[in-house]
């Protein structure tokens, strides 16, 4: 067992975190115990962050007690990981704009006090404002959009703490689908570069075809 990143851990191959709430499952994740802790193995086909750690990004920036801006929030499942990286005193605001999606949550929600669930359009800022009481160390985004870049930039000038970190899943099919995929990367991190520092980019096949997962960091 290897700790690769703050709360992140290599056991026999795969990509894990310490259950937050040992004894509870969030869907069909697979548990191991070790040294008496309860390992949840994070699926690299199922959520991009897994599938960048699994690729071999150098750089994630979650860290213990981190308030995070999720983005595209969906049932939660992805973000449970990040609630076992931050823990407890940390918390989670998960935006999603779908009520359907949004309701497979609550379960997760109810049993980790770290994640908020918010219905709200992630490219309407003044939706959610009341709801983020302080300014966040990470905005996470994962929304299938044409305006992703500018969804992450409104959001990080409005609630990014200066120097805070952004991740951005770029799905490179739903800017353009007539262009290379690395045609629509390369333009997407010269619009990023504007306002965030490129600290690493991975592209995440065979994982998820024709995405990447970026880590910025303001400027």
């Amino acid at each position: 067992m290897q700790e690769i990143f703050e709360g992140i851990y290599k056991i026999d191959n795969q990509i894990a975190t310490i259950n937050l709430v040992p004894g509870k499952k969030t869907a069909n994740e697979k548990i191991i115990i070790k040294n008496n802790i309860e390992f949840r193995i994070w699926d690299p086909y199922t959520s991009k962050p897994a599938a960048a750690i699994k690729k071999g990004i150098k750089n994630f920036p979650l860290k213990k007690n981190m308030k995070i801006l999720y983005l595209g929030f969906a049932s939660g499942k992805t973000a449970t990981y990040f609630s076992d990286i931050i823990g407890k005193e940390g918390i989670i605001y998960g935006v999603e704009i779908s009520w359907d999606v949004l309701k497979d949550s609550f379960f997760a929600c109810q049993e980790r006090k770290n994640m908020l669930p918010i219905l709200a359009d992630a490219r309407k800022p003044n939706e959610y404002k009341d709801f983020i009481l302080e300014k966040v160390d990470v905005v996470y985004e994962d929304i299938a959009s044409p305006d992703m870049i500018r969804i992450l930039n409104i959001n990080s000038k409005e609630f990014l703490k200066e120097n805070g970190f952004a991740i951005i899943a770029i799905k490179s099919q739903c800017i353009d689908s007539t262009k290379d995929p690395k045609i629509v990367y390369r333009e997407c991190l010269k619009e990023l570069s504007k306002d965030f520092e490129i600290l690493d980019k991975i592209e995440l096949d065979p994982y998820e075809i024709a995405h990447m997962l970026v880590i910025l960091k303001k400027k």
